[in-house]
């Protein structure tokens, strides 16, 4: 799915749409609830409760029986995602213990359509590919995007568009569009996110065209990262942008100053639902996405977290992802 500079700058467009349609306030007294502002103008209320009620599609026979025989045997799709996630992605119910969110949301569409029962793992971001690697686990669905690198070791169906965002204290003045933006800045990013290996790239970049490289630091969860954002300890987080505007929205103490797209400068970002490579699951994982997209329940979900822009129109197996050298 390669594109062109043109279209990585809609991209970025969509991604700043995305913080205004996650516009949000908490309404505690009606079951934990999230309003937010829906693409046409009206507004929408997310569940946030451990009572999901999640949107259900029915079983098709004919992807089913494309399931390797071992996990039909067994009958539940082991689904792994990560505990670093955040609203509106994976975030736990106001019960903080009940996973919710659009990844859930997804591969219960995809479980339903393959008739087996989903289970939810929920690990660190490392343990995700510890685990795919050991087979311990089915399929990622953590807002894992497709790289080059990643394709040695997994296959991909892809099921989302992937969009960066760059979170600065409100009312900064900052303004992120590319390497030069962040030239001796101090930003924080996740270990071993695509978010990284392309901070790194563009702090390499400043440094070659006579720049200040940018100061990267790391912390181990989310609160700890906002506290430093509003300190001053950095200058700016980069993370998936649908989790910054979520936070910039709810919060109102941040806000996205710059999108971009998770798969570099000339190439849409996309995120996927990821497996063992030749594990013989990517086929029916594509054909189970590509039937909730054609039946309209991929559309519901979406609508329902706020993400409708970031919707494709049909699931691929391993297409071109972030390359390993972003140039």
């Amino acid at each position: 799915m390669s594109t062109s500079i043109t279209r990585r700058t809609t991209a970025a467009a969509l991604g700043l749409a995305t913080a205004l349609v996650l516009a949000a306030c908490s309404n505690p007294d009606d079951g934990g609830t999230t309003e937010v502002a829906a693409t046409s103008g009206s507004k929408t209320k997310i569940n946030i409760s451990p009572d999901q009620d999640r949107i259900t599609t029915d079983k098709v026979d004919s992807i089913a029986a494309e399931v390797p025989e071992e996990i039909r045997k067994r009958g539940t799709l082991e689904i792994v995602d990560s505990s670093g996630s955040a609203a509106p992605l994976t975030f736990f119910a106001t019960d903080n213990k009940t996973v919710i969110g659009v990844e859930p949301d997804i591969a219960s569409l995809v479980a339903d359509v393959l008739g087996l029962e989903l289970h939810i793992n929920t690990v660190s971001w490392e343990n995700i590919f510890v685990g795919l690697d050991s087979a311990k686990y089915d399929v990622g669905f953590s807002n894992i995007t497709v790289t080059e690198e990643r394709k040695e070791k997994y296959d991909f169906a892809t099921y989302r568009e992937d969009n960066l965002g760059f979170e600065a204290k409100k009312g900064s003045g900052l303004k992120v569009t590319g390497p030069e933006d962040v030239a001796g800045r101090t930003v924080a990013v996740g270990s071993g996110t695509n978010q990284e290996k392309l901070l790194i790239e563009w702090s390499k970049e400043n440094e070659k065209a006579g720049r200040k490289p940018v100061n990267i630091k790391y912390y181990q969860n989310d609160s700890d990262t906002y506290l430093a954002l509003q300190s001053g300890r950095i200058d700016l987080y980069l993370g998936p942008n649908p989790t910054a505007a979520y936070h910039a929205a709810t919060t109102g103490k941040t806000e996205v100053v710059g999108t971009y797209s998770g798969a570099g400068a000339t190439l849409q970002g996309l995120i996927a639902a990821t497996t063992k490579k030749d594990s013989g699951l990517v086929k029916p994982l594509a054909d189970a996405l590509n039937e909730i997209i054609d039946n309209g329940t991929y559309a519901q979900v979406l609508e329902r977290w706020g993400l409708s822009d970031e919707a494709v129109t049909k699931s691929g197996i391993n297409p071109p992802g972030l390359p390993k050298t972003n140039k």
